[in-house]
């Protein structure tokens, strides 16, 4: 297998959350006045690497410690998701270099695609917000594959749309959960450190690399773009 620096993909997946904008600091703030509101406890590290990543069909269960209907589940969203969309409003900008990525991968015609788990309000404005909707318009939500992360179908999802072998495509990731998904469906993995601190992605999560964001990202793996 090739070191990531001599590594040519030929399809770049994206999460979205923390990993396009960093906006988990936002995510806390929703969470943590849902969780005040029902009672249950203040979100810690350990917690956040279970859940994030996951879809709110499984981290509710989780933050209540028994089963959630389809129908709390909906209203518990639109509660959390709700508070995030209104704390984020006006703070959301992308993450340093990801423009610049994303114009060398444009000029390089490597198709580009999101996979996330974050439902479809908040992509749509989260995408709108930092100025991407348009640039990212393939995406591909966990909600419509059958197992959400770290299972690996909604990466081999986002292959099979952009046309591209797993192998042959780099994801970049935040979270532990989804860098578990996207190895394990066969793709090469970057994490982006604006989440969780670079030691946490070991064992099963080990991504390929890890950078604070694309800029660094560029400049110590970015080379195969400039050619």
């Amino acid at each position: 297998m090739p070191s990531l620096s001599e590594f040519r993909p030929r399809g770049v997946v994206f999460d979205l959350d923390g990993t396009l904008t960093d906006n988990m600091a936002c995510h806390a703030e929703a969470f943590a006045l849902f969780l005040g509101r029902h009672g249950l406890p203040e979100l810690t590290m350990a917690m956040r690497e279970r859940i994030d990543g996951k879809r709110n069909a499984e981290i509710f269960p989780i933050l209540f410690g028994r089963d959630v209907t389809a129908e709390e589940t909906r209203l518990f969203e639109e509660e959390k998701e709700g508070a995030y969309r209104e704390l984020s409003r006006h703070r959301l900008r992308p993450i340093d270099g990801l423009l610049p990525l994303l114009e060398r991968l444009e000029a390089k015609g490597i198709g580009v695609a999101v996979a996330t788990s974050a439902p479809e309000k908040n992509v749509a404005y989260t995408l709108e917000a930092i100025g991407l909707a348009d640039r990212l318009s393939l995406v591909v939500r966990s909600d419509s594959v059958p197992r959400g992360k770290p299972h690996p179908d909604v990466f081999l999802h986002a292959a099979e749309r952009l046309g591209v072998p797993p192998d042959a495509c780099l994801a970049f990731e935040d979270a532990p959960v989804g860098v578990i998904a996207a190895l394990r469906a066969g793709m090469r993995c970057v994490a982006i450190t604006s989440s969780f601190a670079a030691g946490t992605f070991a064992g099963d999560a080990a991504a390929d690399a890890s950078y604070r964001d694309f800029t660094a990202y560029l400049e110590h793996e970015g080379r195969w773009l400039m050619n």
